[in-house]
């Protein structure tokens, strides 16, 4: 059997023999990239404008604004688009937040400005603030217009920001609209990092970036793509530049570690999504499990819905109330018909040649481990057999601990860089570092705060030691 992908469950239709020799069902493409908020018409942005209270003012900020980590203010935005100024709108967005067409299609909105928003408590919906920012953000660049400052007059100093994802393409912006001759290196030939390769395509493919990055094109930002930084070239940048930022991100997928793990059919979460992002679909199967119950790994399940998978599950060692998901994630991918497996460890992968079962245990949660969350023990006896045509790991990344070896006198933790949360100043003076390089991996709008605090950082540190000029 396999699975159509609809909203709202799963809808059984005939056996098939392969998912792209069946003429009847929708176009893979168009499935995997079928956006799960499309972009507001006109009228229904004024509509929904209109909707909102405008709350808030300059002694009492809006809650919107207050739970937005990079502090846009909601309000304003959406007070002009409720009066036919969505140009006025991106300015007000763009002004705080340099990735806002992005943000505005990834951001989990329902956890943060919607969230918050005061029509909750008289029963009402929220004001769907994340498709009136990208009918803003759309409208202006439509038009041609990046809303970019007028190039400042060079300071003097030069900074180099490696890793050219959310947090270093805001830190640079900042950076270069403040003076500064900025040079991002990355390693990928484009930018956006994560934000470009990782995100589901049913929430963004590729665009805005490329708008967001001729946004650093027009500033004067020098974009180094294609470049590995290894211990020469770092000592390079360190005799050359004033400040180095670090936007490093995370490394490769963890693994569970389990036997059997090389076997065909067994993938990691960010180069699965890498792939059906570049058009290159695989054929996952009829069932497929998840490990991991994180965001990431609810987009991998409703990815495979979409690939056209009959059963997927997602194994999770902790109960519902550890998962890390996001609660409205959780919501729409069992109305998609996925399927969780609470207090389910995976211990071997079998198959001849491709997997084809995980044995599998079932656990319970004992004592506090150090970070607080009951550590999950598996239950003698519990064990048993989940048939499967393809498994992926969901379990999170590892830390770039042999690129951070090569910084000298750089404190990192649990492979971690510890940094001054207020300036993001790590311990090597000549270092800041902004991204999931600190935190392991959060929103992008995390990272976006976290590259404006390490430009604001970099800014105030050169400026006290009188090297602008």
């Amino acid at each position: 059997m396999h699975a159509e992908p609809i909203r709202g469950g799963i809808r059984k239709a005939a056996p098939r023999t392969d998912l792209y020799e069946i003429s009847h069902l929708p176009d893979p493409w168009q499935a995997m990239t079928a956006e799960l908020k499309p972009p507001i018409s006109h009228q229904d942005a004024f509509l929904e404008a209109y909707r909102c209270l405008l709350c808030g003012g300059p002694l009492t900020p809006a809650p919107c604004m207050l739970a937005c980590p990079v502090k846009v203010d909601v309000p304003s935005f959406i007070g002009a688009i409720s009066v036919g100024e969505p140009n006025e709108a991106a300015e007000i967005i763009l002004l705080e937040n340099p990735m806002g067409g992005t943000c505005a299609r990834v951001c989990p909105t329902e956890e943060l400005c919607e969230g918050a928003c005061v029509l909750h408590s008289t029963n009402q919906r929220p004001v769907d603030i994340g498709r009136l920012e990208r009918y803003a953000i759309d409208h202006i660049f439509n038009e041609g217009d990046l809303l970019v400052p007028a190039r400042p007059a060079h300071n003097g100093k030069k900074v180099a920001v490696i890793g050219a994802g959310p947090a270093g393409m805001t830190g640079a912006f900042e950076l270069a609209n403040w003076g500064y001759k900025v040079t991002l290196i990355d390693s990928k030939s484009a930018t956006g990092g994560l934000a470009r390769s990782a995100i589901a395509p049913y929430r963004q493919l590729s665009d805005p970036l490329e708008t967001e990055t001729s946004r650093l094109w027009e500033l004067g930002v020098e974009f180094r793509l294609d470049t590995t930084v290894d211990d020469k070239l770092l000592k390079e940048l360190e005799a050359s530049y004033d400040a180095i930022l670090l936007a490093v991100g995370m490394g490769k997928g963890a693994s569970t570690g389990c036997k059997g793990s090389k076997l065909e059919g067994i993938h990691f979460s960010l180069p699965f999504i890498e792939r059906i992002k570049s058009a290159d679909l695989p054929r996952v199967g009829d069932r497929v499990a998840i490990i991991g119950a994180g965001n990431t790994a609810v987009d991998v399940a409703r990815q495979c819905v979409r690939l056209g998978a009959n059963e997927v599950t997602i194994l999770y060692r902790r109960s519902l109330e550890e998962m890390p998901a996001y609660a409205v994630e959780y919501g729409e991918a069992v109305e998609e018909g996925i399927r969780f497996a609470w207090l389910t460890s995976p211990l071997q992968y079998r198959g001849n040649g491709r997997v084809s079962a995980i044995q599998c245990a079932k656990m319970e949660l004992g004592e506090l481990d150090p970070s607080g969350r009951r550590i999950p023990v598996p239950i003698e006896g519990s064990e048993f057999l989940l048939e499967v045509d393809t498994v992926i790991e969901a379990i999170g990344q590892t830390p770039r601990t042999d690129f951070l070896a090569f910084i000298p006198d750089l404190e990192v933790r649990s492979g971690l860089i510890i940094v001054d949360p207020e300036t993001g100043a790590t311990s090597n003076p000549l270092y800041f570092a902004a991204g999931d390089a600190l935190n392991g991996g959060a929103t992008v709008v995390e990272a976006v705060r976290m590259g404006k605090v390490a430009a604001s950082g970099i800014n105030a540190s050169l400026s006290v030691q009188g090297k602008v000029q």
